[in-house]
């Protein structure tokens, strides 16, 4: 890349500047790195926890719905299932995490009382109850987990795109910068020994000249001084 930049004083100041803003922008970029990381064990933890209350959620709910249906039979399971009125609502914000945009998923009408969940309590068995109450504790837990999760996706994929451009700058771009700087200094350093030679040398044969001038005044006195002695 140094072949590629002329060795002026100019273009070394703009590779200078290139060089401050590039290393600034290389540490802020390490620090939101690291502060991603950070931030990204924390939701690791969170949805380690989260997966672990979604598999035991739907053992408990494959549990209790096989239950019901060994005794209460599937017609009545069914039928418990289809006299449901209000079903879950979801709605979705977000929330900015260092720069990363992650999904806040909210629910309503999820959890619900026997009255809420239509069917007659009195045709049905606290079997039914139990699953009901089992699958609305398993519906909460997969909207937390798919929150969670595509939260810890977005932030993976933005470390890695933040590494890659803390990489580009110390391995690449900054390298590149130090060969040019490095390469115009010496370049500037050679012209200026070159120009100290050069007026050198001109001090130098200006010096003899003035030199051969003034041994030639002399030697036209020294004539002058014999021709009027001989006189």
């Amino acid at each position: 890349m140094a072949k590629d930049v002329k060795p002026t004083r100019k273009e070394l100041m703009q590779i200078e500047d290139r060089i401050e803003l590039s290393e600034r922008g290389h540490d802020t970029l390490e620090k939101k790195r690291d502060g991603l990381i950070m931030e990204f064990m924390d939701i690791l933890d969170q949805a380690q926890d989260v997966r672990s209350d979604l598999d035991n959620s739907y053992e408990r709910a494959q549990r209790a719905i096989n239950m019901a249906r060994a005794m209460e039979g599937d017609v009545a399971v069914r039928g418990a299932a289809a006299a449901l009125k209000e079903h879950p609502e979801i709605t979705t914000q977000s929330k900015n995490i260092m720069g990363v945009v992650v999904p806040q998923i909210e629910s309503s009408k999820v959890r619900k009382s026997l009255d809420e969940r239509g069917y007659g309590v009195m045709g049905t068995s606290a079997r039914i109850d139990e699953a009901a109450d089992s699958y609305e504790r398993l519906i909460e837990n997969i909207i937390l987990a798919a929150e969670v999760e595509t939260a810890m996706k977005k932030m993976l994929e933005e470390i890695e795109t933040t590494k890659r451009r803390v990489n580009a700058l110390e391995f690449k771009l900054l390298p590149d910068l130090y060969d040019n700087q490095e390469y115009i200094e010496q370049k500037l350093e050679e012209q200026e020994r070159e120009e100290i030679f050069r007026m050198k040398k001109i001090k130098a044969k200006k010096e003899e000249e003035e030199k051969a001038e003034r041994e030639e005044e002399a030697a036209e006195e020294e004539l002058a001084t014999v021709a009027a002695d001989d006189d």
